[in-house]
């Protein structure tokens, strides 16, 4: 009787008190080794109970994980051989933890058999991924789906991938390839300017400083000039006589550079900085701060550059997928989450997962202003190819220049939200270096929304 309560005791200590410390660590293989000699590794399961990982066991008895879907969950769901990475590292602990019946454990001690580890149940939809991955097509870039009023993430994508399935074998050719970064996951780590997306915040920004969009007004010849320094609006198209709602639906650089000189520039810096740039955001995969570089004595030039998504201005698609989130939900920003829960193997639920507010990002009134503007690009603007489908949306384009914009193709963004009235979902798009967020942006997203409407 002595050993059998010992050995309940070390189990308790060994599942509750060691796992969280230890498990997650990268750090600590000695540590991972002893759990993975005592629990199986448990699975990580999409929404609708589809397997993402599990633990299999060759014909040696030898156990490896396998990724069913291959390429296609490569980055959020990870890899566990030459280390880990997305959840297979960030839920390592709760995998290699089995919440089993106590009896059923004991007795698989004595019998120096292994148990079974927990499930992690995700939030994450293998429709709209495997629709957002095969949207991509073979585009370097990124895509993120959420739900604006929870906070669930449906889909992550990014793009080069990898097979987690031969991670082994095909490391070295991987860290070969420098230059395509394949290993990055671009929805949290990517860095990106965000081209005319940006122009969402400087909307907000000019919103707050005259609590009107009814006075503005601005003949667009192509381009504008302060300071010496040159706007040209995209292809030099010449928009003419525009209002507040013109401007933006047809994302004319010249109005916006303007706006961005006449704003108060303290002010301006300060609305951006409480966007959650430069800081740390709430995602519990690694991550790349967004970076925002514009102060209040700054030239002419970084600010007609900075007020159009150019000059130093870093985001990730993660990020501008939570900014969208925050205007489709009435200015707060729920916490991103691709965990709803976790279970034992026989499907007990051992912990869930449930929505809450990170920050209120503006308000009420605002993210309507901003909902009225970004439904404008729909119906009328550049991202009319998403009007007319049997669902209302609201977004964003943007085309980005980066580098030596006289050698390089610019980026295509997009971010939208879908049933304007009681938003469903937020897609956030990136493609790299392929033109235009009119032409090759929305598309994509269009294909995601239509899936979720099953169109």
């Amino acid at each position: 009787m002595g050993i059998f309560l010992a050995l309940i005791g070390y189990l308790v200590y060994f599942n509750v008190e060691l796992r969280d410390e230890y498990a997650n660590s990268p750090y600590n293989s000695k540590r991972q080794g002893t759990y993975q000699e005592r629990v199986t590794k448990g699975k990580i399961l999409a929404s609708d109970g589809d397997i993402l990982a599990s633990t299999e066991t060759d014909a040696n008895g030898n156990e490896f994980r396998m990724y069913p879907y291959e390429n296609v969950f490569a980055h959020v769901v990870g890899y566990s051989d030459k280390g880990t990475s997305g959840l297979e590292q960030v839920m390592n602990s709760q995998l290699l933890t089995s919440h089993a019946n106590v009896a059923e454990q004991v007795q698989k001690e004595f019998q120096n058999q292994k148990n079974v580890g927990d499930n992690v149940c995700t939030t994450l939809n293998t429709k709209l991924q495997q629709t957002a991955y095969d949207a991509l097509g073979d585009r370097k870039g990124a895509v993120v789906v959420m739900e604006p009023d929870t906070g669930k993430i449906l889909a992550m994508v990014s793009k080069p991938d990898f097979n987690p399935n031969t991670i082994s074998d095909d490391w070295d050719q991987i860290n070969a390839d420098a230059n395509s970064s394949i290993l990055v996951n671009r929805a949290t780590q990517g860095q990106y300017p965000p081209g005319s997306t940006f122009k969402i915040i400087t909307a907000l920004a000019y919103w707050r400083q005259n609590n009107t969009f009814d006075n503005f007004s601005f003949d667009c010849v192509g381009e504008v000039e302060n300071g010496g320094y040159t706007i040209h609006c995209y292809h030099n198209s010449v928009h003419g006589h525009e209002d507040f709602a013109s401007a933006f639906a047809h994302s004319c650089n010249s109005a916006f550079a303007q706006i961005g000189v006449d704003l108060n520039r303290s002010e301006y810096v300060e609305t951006v900085k409480g966007l959650l740039f430069n800081t740390q955001l709430p995602i519990d995969l690694p991550y790349r701060k967004c970076n925002f570089d514009l102060e209040a004595n700054s030239a002419d030039a970084l600010t007609m550059q900075t007020a159009i998504g150019q000059g130093d201005t870093l985001v990730s698609p993660m990020y501008m997928a939570m900014l969208t989130s925050a205007v489709a939900n009435g200015g707060n920003l729920m916490t991103p989450y691709l965990v709803e829960k976790i279970e034992s193997y026989t499907g007990t639920t051992v912990k869930s997962y449930t929505p809450k507010i990170y920050k209120k990002l503006m308000t009420t009134q605002e993210a309507s202003k901003l909902t009225e503007l970004m439904t404008g690009v729909v119906e009328s603007g550049t991202g009319s190819a998403l009007s007319g489908r049997g669902y209302t949306a609201a977004g964003k384009t943007g085309t980005a220049e980066h580098g030596d914009a006289s050698s390089t193709t610019p980026h295509a963004w997009f971010v939208g939200f879908s049933n304007v009235e009681d938003p469903d979902i937020v897609v956030s798009v990136i493609a790299e270096e392929s033109g235009s967020g009119s032409e090759v942006a929305v598309p994509i997203a269009q294909k995601i929304f239509d899936a979720y409407y099953n169109n």
